[in-house]
């Protein structure tokens, strides 16, 4: 009964602590999972099956980075013109980066996109 009471109340916790998640913790997030899964690929890049988790890897940071550059092309995005000028010239240096590694595949050419995200991760966590 103590077991199944403890259960709700962790599954409660669970609910209203991702309902209160800000945006940018989310943000934060995601860019440090991409982090991961780059710094992945540069830690095993000998490996037999490195070819397709970088690809994975690649394909879901550029996701993460297109959905920051639809928010800040949107008319309502109340970031100052500055910073959305900015986001958009580091998403498409990060497109120009991806599409270098997915064509010529070197694992240094990583480590500027794992700087960069958990840099900016950093940033959207105040830290």
């Amino acid at each position: 009964m103590e077991s199944m009471t403890y259960s709700r109340q962790a599954s409660a916790y669970k609910t209203v602590h991702t309902a209160t998640v800000s945006g940018r913790e989310v943000e934060a997030g995601a860019l440090m999972r991409c982090a991961y899964n780059l710094n992945d690929c540069i830690e095993n890049w000998d490996q037999p099956e490195l070819r397709d988790r970088l690809s994975e890897a690649l394909k879901l940071n550029q996701k993460v980075w297109t959905i920051f550059q639809c928010e800040v092309s949107d008319a309502e995005c109340r970031l100052p013109d500055d910073i959305r000028m900015n986001i958009l010239k580091l998403v498409a240096f990060i497109d120009k980066q991806t599409m270098d590694i997915l064509m010529n595949p070197a694992k240094d050419k990583l480590n500027i996109l794992v700087n960069i995200n958990l840099n900016i991760a950093a940033g959207l966590q105040g830290r």
